[in-house]
């Protein structure tokens, strides 16, 4: 990934709290010499060292995790939003502005492997649902289901781990632009009724 110098984050809290928030990634690996990519939601353990979740016993992963390469990245996607150059003060001075995109992401590269432990399984799905449920005011547990169910749901699945040998942060959000030009989008952000332009704006001020 390119990063320049201005954009590069490196502290593992500001990366860890992405990851939490937009916790789908995107995992790339390589199968037979073509690219395999998976949408899948990851939990990320405690010490930043490994990620955690579960696939379909058929998902081509289970063939990388067992290859001679089963190196994969995980790409988290943060907040996005296209970026007038309207916003800028600068414009009204030369004119010499363009438009651009602003994100945030993670990468985080590591070794696949497979978790073939059944109360592993029950347990990280349960805890996964645990955590996600409260977001939408909703107390669904696993428990709920018919136990018959949910083990019939669980043996279709496979529990995955991801050693993280790197966690790489790239934060595009207007740290290039001048003082001023940064400040008016800042405040553009913060009166608008968008929500993915207010993610984009809490991501901001920390810079």
């Amino acid at each position: 990934m390119y990063i320049p110098k201005h954009f590069a984050v490196d502290d593992p809290v500001i990366l860890a709290q992405l990851i939490t928030e937009y916790p789908l990634a995107t995992v790339v690996g390589n199968l037979e010499n073509q690219l395999e990519v998976n949408h899948l939601p990851l939990m990320l353990s405690p010490d930043k060292t490994k990620l955690h979740g579960h696939i379909a016993r058929v998902n081509p992963l289970v063939k990388i995790a067992g290859s001679s390469h089963p190196q994969v990245t995980a790409i988290f996607h943060g907040p996005n939003a296209y970026v007038t150059p309207a916003w800028y003060p600068s414009k009204k001075e030369a004119g010499k502005v363009v438009p651009t995109w602003n994100y945030a992401v993670v990468h985080a590269q590591g070794t696949l492997k497979l978790i073939e432990d059944a109360q592993w399984l029950r347990n990280h799905v349960a805890q996964m649902t645990n955590i996600h449920e409260p977001t939408y005011q909703s107390n669904w547990q696993l428990d709920d289901a018919p136990e018959d169910y949910v083990q019939m749901m669980l043996r279709a699945i496979i529990g995955i781990e991801i050693d993280v040998n790197s966690l790489t942060g790239k934060f595009k959000l207007s740290q290039n632009r001048p003082p001023e030009d940064y400040a008016a989008v800042l405040k553009t952000l913060e009166q608008s009724p968008i929500d993915i332009l207010q993610e984009m704006r809490r991501y901001m001020k920390p810079n």
